[in-house]
């Protein structure tokens, strides 16, 4: 099956819960596209070479700059046991915008026909380090808004949570949306993160209207972290050093 590329008008938003709350709300720009399609892409959008926009390979699956696309996606599905090879992999992901990267979390989405069948959250952190998380039913069951899916948290994220608790994701995907929520809770502390937006085919005048509305594209996200930990900092937050990353690469 053909998945013509995709472009996502976000919204993300950010709550933090406990005893010092903190929330913002940011436009933001995603692709869905199936790296191993050779569909026809919008004249400003590339894969593995520069453009206004692109998507390469390289930056998903597996370590930051070194990774190995769909393939790595493949091998994490099938070691859980989902090897049918028709099952459809898309990336949802940020793309770089004149040449510059920076993905707080892609995800990789394992499509059995219509029906959401596994989730790897991607999630790199300013400091170097990535951690991908891996969400599935029992069987891999249709996973649909109503799924709730929980797994420990492994990865430091924030110089201001704990390497401690727990996420837990809900995925709806809509055939004209898609809204993601991960809720991370450790004791009477969490955050809860969410994105949504509406789905569209990816053209090139998107592409320019979102560079137009969101400069420095991927860079400004990075911009954007800075400033949030500087008014968490401001606020009394607690300062924790960065901690050795796990040594697994999915959990």
């Amino acid at each position: 099956m053909t998945h013509r590329p995709e472009y996502i008008a976000g919204v993300t938003t950010h709550a933090r819960r406990g005893s010092i709350r903190n929330a913002f709300r940011y436009g933001v720009d995603y692709v869905l596209i199936d790296l191993e399609a050779r569909a026809r892409t919008p004249m400003l959008f590339s894969r593995n070479r520069f453009n206004l926009a692109s998507v390469y390979d390289r930056d998903h699956g597996g370590p930051l700059k070194a990774g190995c696309g769909t393939s790595w996606a493949r091998d994490v599905f099938a070691a859980e046991g989902l090897c049918d090879p028709q099952v459809q992999i898309l990336l949802l992901t940020q793309p770089r915008f004149l040449g510059y990267s920076f993905n707080p979390v892609s995800f990789w989405l394992a499509m059995q026909g219509d029906a959401l069948v596994a989730v790897i959250a991607e999630v790199s952190t300013p400091f170097g380090d990535r951690h991908s998380y891996l969400c599935r039913q029992s069987e891999f069951a249709p996973i649909t808004k109503d799924s709730r899916i929980d797994t420990p948290k492994s990865l430091h994220v924030s110089p201001f949570q704990e390497v401690a608790g727990r996420y837990e994701f809900t995925f709806d995907l809509q055939p004209e949306t898609i809204n993601i929520r991960i809720l991370y809770r450790n004791g009477a502390e969490g955050v809860v993160a969410t994105l949504s937006g509406n789905r569209s085919p990816l053209t090139s005048s998107r592409l320019v209207k979102a560079g137009l509305r969101r400069p420095l594209g991927a860079m400004r996200t990075t911009i954007l972290i800075h400033w949030q930990a500087l008014r968490l900092k401001l606020k009394g937050a607690k300062y924790r050093r960065r901690p050795s990353p796990p040594t697994n690469e999915v959990s």
